[in-house]
């Protein structure tokens, strides 16, 4: 699968060109009728893709919808804020051609109240042929008045869940799958609420990706818990690592380098009982739901060593738009406009030159793509741990502290080259690691 050896990039595109975070256009209106062509904007981002490394884009949702894209009102559509659909299809084309695969937000468990279907319901309440797409109850009402209950998302009424035991509905869903791949050429999906989802839609999902081609890459929205009852061969490839998130910038700030390290060795070391040996979980720092890194970690000269940690530890890396050149933003209570800005143009600094060295050495790498999981060094400031496969072994060492600090640790060679200078490291028994350092060593 080729998600396996990806570095991927988070767009959300509605922030990033600055559409507006409420769609204006009325429910019962042509959406070419206000239409705005922004995707086009997207263009020049492929170049600053490409001098990242990156070669997996994953979009959040691009289609119809009332505000921040996970209201859907029609998968079929390109959402007017956006441009349309032949707009969309030129930019994945585009990305094709510049080697960088497209994933994009599925919003599968639930709807917007414009959802086409939905709207059929609150017009004709019990005579309409879609009440049994959603869990309703005719003998209550909502908090909008509809006259009826409905379920919704963890109790947001904006986001109306679809009832996934229907089989017109979980057939209207696979039919949308099938359209986005021959209308556009997407390369997978991420599932929305993966955590929410029925599993046996996940199952029907999955042996249709399989009709579509053995490389079309499902991955889900996870929180905690096993991921194994949602990544397994029935179901999805791969998951977010929410675990590993918490540990990463936690690790930092309590200067406790234990907890991301053994959440790593839980999941990935080398005895028998670890959870997702062989599998390839998606690992991050931020994304469209969480603060910033440059705003969640205490001390700044941490930031270029997260990456260091996240690009080196087992998982598909992912980098979330903006944060390659340390923007910031901090999560607030009733709303994450604050952490899906719109820019002009991406940057560059010295922190994005570092984060494309990384990425390089990831992807050139075997033993950082698919190799084991082994704990070599461990203090509450340092690590060093071992990725290796048969064929390539490398060690990633991090200092954490202000001061220098000498790793006690054997290869069986005496020489490493650092990926990520390109130098040749002279090992004695180890190796000196400056303040606030990461290195690739491969031996």
């Amino acid at each position: 699968m080729w998600a396996e050896n990806a570095v991927f990039y988070q767009i959300m595109p509605i922030g990033l060109c600055d559409a507006p975070r409420v769609n204006s256009l009325p429910p019962d209106d042509d959406p070419d009728t206000q239409t705005v062509r922004r995707i086009p904007q997207l263009l020049d981002w492929i170049p600053h893709l490409q001098k990242l490394h990156v070669n997996a884009l994953y979009l959040t949702p691009v289609f119809l919808s009332d505000s921040h894209g996970y209201n859907t009102r029609d998968f079929r559509r390109i959402d007017n804020r956006l441009g349309t659909n032949e707009d969309f299809r030129a930019f994945v084309e585009r990305c094709h051609q510049a080697d960088i695969r497209v994933v994009i937000d599925a919003v599968f468990h639930h709807v917007g109240r414009n959802f086409w279907a939905f709207r059929d319901v609150r017009a004709r309440k019990w005579d309409s042929r879609y009440r049994d797409w959603f869990l309703i109850n005719f003998d209550g009402n909502s908090a909008y008045n509809d006259g009826f209950w409905y379920e919704g998302w963890e109790g947001h009424y904006s986001l109306v869940k679809l009832n996934l035991r229907n089989p017109e509905v979980v057939d209207y869903l696979l039919d949308c799958v099938r359209f986005w791949v021959s209308e556009f050429h997407i390369d997978g999906l991420r599932l929305d609420v993966a955590y929410s989802l029925d599993k046996d839609f996940l199952r029907r999902l999955r042996q249709t990706a399989q009709t579509i081609g053995t490389d079309f890459f499902l991955l889900g929205e996870t929180l905690h818990g096993d991921y194994n009852q949602w990544v397994n061969a029935d179901m999805l490839h791969s998951c977010t690592n929410y675990e590993c998130y918490k540990g990463l910038y936690s690790s930092f700030n309590s200067m406790n380098l234990f907890e991301i390290v053994h959440s790593l060795k839980r999941q990935f070391g080398p005895e028998y009982w670890t959870l997702y040996k062989g599998k390839r979980l998606l690992c991050f720092v931020d994304n469209h739901d969480v603060g910033r890194i440059a705003s969640v970690l205490q001390k700044p000269e941490h930031l270029p060593l997260i990456y260091g940690l996240m690009f080196g530890m087992p998982g598909i890396p992912c980098l979330y738009y903006g944060s390659e050149w340390g923007v910031k933003g901090e999560k607030q209570r009733d709303s994450d406009d604050n952490l899906r800005p719109a820019f002009a143009a991406p940057e560059w600094n010295a922190l994005t030159d570092h984060i494309a060295r990384l990425a390089k050495a990831h992807r050139d790498s075997e033993a950082l793509c698919q190799g084991d999981f082994q704990d070599v060094v461990l203090t509450n400031r340092q690590t060093v741990f071992r990725r290796q496969t048969a064929r390539e072994t490398v060690y990633v060492a991090l200092n954490a502290d202000s001061h220098p600090y000498f790793a006690h640790f054997s290869t069986g060679s005496d020489k490493a080259l650092d990926l990520l200078t390109g130098e040749t490291r002279t090992l004695r028994n180890g190796c000196e690691l400056p303040p606030y350092s990461v290195a690739y060593l491969k031996v």
